[in-house]
């Protein structure tokens, strides 16, 4: 098409018209509605320069978990090698373009004029420092290599270096942090990102913040820049994002398309240039709770050889404008060959409709006395709306918890609400625990749930926690109750830095209420806790905010807890008690942080602040249906149990010969399973009995 012709496509939009970034950008036309991008209009010969300021951050931590001892990470170091890279430098790309890494993105994604260029001018430098409390991350070290790794609050780090930085409109902050991965949203379970991009809503600066890795550990595959031009990638194609947006990321502000799922995990992904939280690339192949991990594009320039991101161009996403050209990615027009596959709505049944029946049997059940528990989480409806009873429970199951009890929003401190779907009513669903109890079944109730909100900061309502408990249980005849309050609930209050004699009113209360409830209904009621790993095992990496908020929990009621289920799949890279860094999905992983509830750990680092080991009796491994494999699994459980490792594991047990008592194995959830073909109770289960 001639440029004429995409005159009509075109939207230039002047920084000094916009109410939004305050540097060169334009928008595209599409069917429906736009996008914007960084620069001048592509039919202009022109080329735009824009201002840059490079600031490279120097991290401190108090103490880490090795030594105990304070510790620093700083980008100073990498300051000439980053403005001698592609960012700023003009290097050859597989498309016969020699510019900078961003220009020649741009030219890659949309038709334009002959001169038409978007340049980073050459950049100021900036330095700045930030101390990072307990609450806000911590730093990891590999023992082996020495290698360091921080792992950070995204949120509270942007607010942190805005609040020190002058606003600069018209230029382009380039923060750049050494060797850090990021959570988001203040939850350190959503992890693991490299940056992020676009507008601080603070300031209205423009910006992009991705991390420069250097001598990382070895757990770390990606190298130097790559991970700071995924986020200029980011940024060139949709500079007007809100990093600190909360809400339906399809409502953000920024470019958004068709819901699409990631080419190598087939999962949904998002609707914007990078996945929901994360701001992972559909390049991208790790999993959930990983550090991101994708091939790299490599580049030399007369300094060195540099590891560039290959990220997908708007055709990929299925942007349907004759400004586009046709290749999905850059710099390698290889890495996407086939456009973006649709995520399917989930079509939802009339109420009251049951689930249908798996393609694959559940496997009967021999005896009813077992060397180990499969524990998993009862919920009453499918992702279509559909009803599963809880007599199809598969026998493979030894305790059931139902989910969930969860927090009155806007209600009273205490209360809770829990109701049964359209088709279940209150007597039919007594009827069922009653039965699975005559099967040799243990039901229980869970109180909390992801995303609920819960606090009992006044010791007045803790009558009303507790009768809402009391009823609960009467009503229904559970054998128990589980705790399920995930970050930011419980949070440790600042200054709260003893387990022993927490000071967090939510705390101390839900400790008295636990205590009270355990009284009323006897020795033989089962209480039990379902931490994220954030709140019991991150505690050995740092204390403060979640991280290590329910070890006072276990501690005050170490006596009275039937078991602890950690949630293995919601935890963030963490360092192990051999000093090394170990990720989720492993067997190293679950091997390395039952080791430490089972051996104890110095909390946050602290010599003075032991956390006493729990029985194996007490000990569940959590797992999720959806993200976990089989034989991972399998593998895990056996190894943990026996102490004979997989030939392929690095972790080796304090205990070479295992925790033989080891309670069992947690599943998020059964109904999963069940519509899995039973992939993991059919397996999981025998194994475990």
């Amino acid at each position: 098409m001639r440029l004429s012709g995409l005159l009509s496509l075109l939207l230039f939009v002047a920084a000094s018209v916009s109410a939004q970034s305050s540097i060169p950008h334009f928008s595209v036309a599409l069917d429906h509605g736009s996008i914007t991008m960084l620069g001048s209009s592509p039919s202009h010969s022109e080329t735009t320069a824009i201002p840059t300021v490079l600031v490279p951050v120097t991290l401190s931590f108090a103490a880490t978990p090795a030594t105990g001892e304070p510790a620093s990470l700083s980008s100073l170091p990498d300051v000439t090698v980053i403005r001698q890279s592609p960012i700023f430098v003009d290097s050859q790309f597989q498309n016969a373009e020699h510019t900078q890494y961003v220009d020649a993105l741009l030219r890659s994604a949309v038709h334009h004029a002959a001169d038409w260029h978007t340049h980073l001018a050459s950049p100021m430098v900036h330095p700045l420092h930030i101390a990072v409390p307990p609450s806000a991350g911590y730093l990891l070290s590999d023992g082996q290599t020495g290698g360091k790794v921080a792992i950070l609050d995204m949120e509270y780090l942007e607010k942190k270096i805005f609040a020190q930085l002058p606003s600069e409109k018209g230029k382009l902050f380039v923060i750049v942090t050494p060797n850090t991965a990021f959570y988001t949203w203040g939850d350190a379970t959503i992890c693991c990102s490299w940056g992020t991009h676009g507008i601080d809503p603070a300031t209205g600066d423009s910006f992009v913040l991705g991390t420069y890795l250097r001598a990382a550990p070895a757990i770390i595959k990606e190298q130097d820049i790559q991970p700071l031009t995924q986020q200029l990638a980011e940024f060139a194609l949709d500079p007007e994002h809100d990093p600190l947006f909360h809400g339906a990321y399809a409502h953000a502000p920024g470019n958004h398309f068709a819901a699409w799922k990631n080419p190598v995990t087939g999962r949904c992904s998002g609707t914007g240039i990078g996945s929901d939280y994360f701001l992972l690339e559909p390049t991208d192949t790790n999993l959930k709770n990983n550090f991101p991990s994708s091939k790299p594009y490599f580049v030399s320039t007369t300094a060195r050889m540099y590891h560039l991101q290959n990220v997908a161009l708007p055709s990929w996403y299925g942007a349907s404008s004759a400004v586009f050209q046709a290749q999905r990615s850059f710099p390698d027009a290889r890495t996407l060959p086939a456009a973006a596959q649709p995520c399917r709505r989930v079509e939802q049944v009339p109420p009251g409709t049951l689930v249908a029946s798996s393609a694959v049997s559940a496997k009967p059940i021999g005896s009813m006395v077992h060397k180990h528990q499969l524990i998993g989480y009862w919920v009453s409806q499918d992702s279509t709306g559909a009803l599963f009873p809880l007599h199809d429970v598969s026998p493979q199951w030894d305790t059931i918890i139902v989910a969930f009890a969860a927090p009155v929003s806007g209600g009273s401190e205490g209360a809770l609400r829990f109701s049964l779907p359209q088709g279940i009513s209150p007597s039919q669903f007594r009827s069922e625990i009653a039965s699975l109890k005559q099967h040799g079944k243990t039901v229980m109730l869970s109180l909390g749930g992801g995303g609920e909100f819960f606090k009992l900061d006044q010791a007045s309502q803790v009558p009303v926690f507790v009768q809402n408990v009391k009823r609960l249980v009467s009503r229904y005849g559970f054998q128990g109750v589980d705790l399920d309050f995930e970050s930011p609930s419980l949070n440790l209050a600042p200054g709260d830095n003893n387990f022993r004699h927490p000071t967090t009113p939510s705390i101390v209360h839900l400790i008295t209420a636990m205590r009270e409830i355990k009284a009323h209904f006897g020795p033989k009621f089962l209480l039990s806790i379902v931490p994220e790993g954030s709140q019991v095992p991150a505690g050995y990496d740092t204390y403060g905010g979640q991280f290590g908020s329910e070890l006072p929990i276990i501690y005050a009621l170490r006596n009275d807890l039937s078991f602890v289920d950690i949630q293995d799949y919601n935890t963030p890279p963490m360092e192990a008690l051999d000093g090394e860094i170990y990720q989720s999905h492993t067997v190293d992983y679950h091997a390395a942080l039952a080791d430490l509830l089972l051996h104890g750990f110095y909390v946050g680092g602290n010599r003075k602040e032991w956390f006493p080991p729990l029985p194996a009796r007490k000990l569940v491994i959590g797992f999720l249906v959806g993200y976990a494999q089989p034989s991972i699994v399998s593998h895990a459980m056996s190894y943990i149990m026996t102490g004979t490792a997989p030939v392929s594991v690095h972790y080796r047990l304090i205990n070479p010969q295992g925790y033989p008592h080891l309670l069992g194995a947690m599943f998020w959830n059964i109904d999963m399973d069940r519509r899995q073909n039973y992939k993991f109770s059919n397996l999981i289960g025998p194994q475990l009995h």
